[in-house]
């Protein structure tokens, strides 16, 4: 049996070569180390002769963001290849294919998407995305209604949950995002220009008491399998293709978490608007497209969810009439919830994100940094009210009046 241990670029070369039917043994092959997230080696194989081309993604047993010091369970790279391979059946068109999984190596080997771009990067670039609402809506629709209770056996879905059972990279969830933010971490990372707004998230009492609720719901609500970390910079895209990876984070939890995070990083693109527009119309222009993707997603998703609801649970009694509204209801206020979460976290915490941290000019950046925070907390305070997606959009659009 193979030991693990980190794959050089030449080993990683060497073992692309025994896949079966894929390159020749005598293949003119280039590797290069492509994984620039916090977690893993990922190695882009590619046979410049024929074009083909393979990614071969290998888990490492501690966080590379931080070193050996903060180990972490190589058992998350088993829980990526079977999320993907979840997900796959359901929404084919929208997850990169899985070739191989080799539990030894911790290796995942799948589909090469070079041919797409990174989402943050996209709206980075200001550019937009006429199928990912209808695809993204559809992909959360189709993976948490069939894990669900609704759509699977129930003794089945607790099976299904002890597979997928995920304590080191939830903890990292429970710290970075539930409880980090609002106390004196030393994990915390933000500039000193907002260090008035970090500090008075430690003192807001009632934004902590709506964070403790959305932390429980975290931590109990074992309501169907979250892809768990599904930000844009897990979404690869074109204009005519989506395509979600890295479910490394998966493990059985509440579904709004998943559609809040999707939100939440629309909804700071939003606010960095405040560096990436040119002048005021196009940033008016650009953050209307950002809003009804918003709008766009929440709603193929409930219509999605809802079809399929009508036509496919397995649950008697979960069709008692009523009883859809009632939980539709409240997964707009979980999704609404944790997107604030999302957003705060992204701005005092360990890990920020490229549409805020990139923007050069350091007065637009304070801006967006507080127009992000002040989205994110009303959210958090709203949610538990909340009647329709559109109170999510008219919160966003008063913030950035002020």
């Amino acid at each position: 049996m193979t030991q693990y241990h980190p794959l050089s670029e030449g080993e990683a070369i060497q073992f692309a070569k025994s896949i079966p039917d894929l390159f020749a043994a005598d293949a003119q092959l280039i590797s290069r180390e492509i994984g620039d997230g916090n977690l893993n080696l990922v190695f882009h194989i590619t046979e410049p002769a024929t074009g083909k081309s393979i990614i071969l993604k290998q888990a490492l047993p501690y966080a590379k963001v931080v070193g050996e010091s903060w180990p972490l369970t190589l058992d998350r790279a088993r829980i990526e290849s079977e999320a993907l391979q979840y997900e796959g059946a359901l929404c084919p068109d929208l997850v990169p294919r899985v070739y191989q999984y080799v539990p030894e190596l911790a290796l995942t080997v799948m589909e090469d998407l070079s041919d797409h771009v990174i989402m943050r990067r996209g709206l980075i670039e200001r550019n937009k995305y006429p199928k990912f609402a209808g695809d993204i809506g559809r992909f959360l629709a189709h993976t948490l209604f069939y894990s669900s209770d609704l759509g699977m056996n129930q003794q089945d879905k607790k099976e299904r949950v002890k597979q997928f059972i995920n304590p080191d990279l939830c903890k990292i969830t429970e710290d970075l995002i539930f409880d980090d933010p609002y106390r004196d971490a030393e994990t915390n990372s933000f500039d000193e220009t907002i260090r008035d707004e970090a500090e008075a998230l430690s003192n807001d009492t009632g934004l902590k008491l709506e964070v403790a609720r959305l932390r429980h719901g975290f931590l109990t609500n074992a309501q169907a399998l979250l892809h768990g970390d599904l930000h844009t910079g897990s979404i690869f895209i074109t204009e005519q293709s989506t395509k979600v990876i890295d479910p490394e984070f998966a493990y059985y939890g509440p579904m709004g978490f998943d559609i809040g995070a999707v939100i939440a990083n629309l909804l700071l693109n939003f606010a960095g608007q405040e560096g990436w527009s040119p002048d005021a119309a196009s940033r008016a222009e650009y953050r209307e497209y950002l809003l009804t993707t918003v709008k766009d997603t929440w709603t193929t998703f409930e219509r999605e969810f809802r079809s399929l609801w009508n036509d496919r649970s397995v649950d008697r009694i979960s069709n008692t009439p009523g009883f859809q509204d009632i939980y539709v209801e409240q997964l707009l206020r979980d999704t609404i919830g944790y997107a604030g979460c999302k957003m705060v976290r992204r701005i005092v915490g360990l890990a920020h994100v490229a549409d805020i941290d990139k923007i050069e000019d350091a007065a637009a950046k304070e801006r967006a940094q507080r127009l992000a925070l002040a989205i994110g907390k009303a959210l958090i305070k709203h949610h538990r009210s909340a009647a329709s997606i559109d109170e999510v959009l008219d919160i966003a659009v008063k913030a950035a009046a002020q």
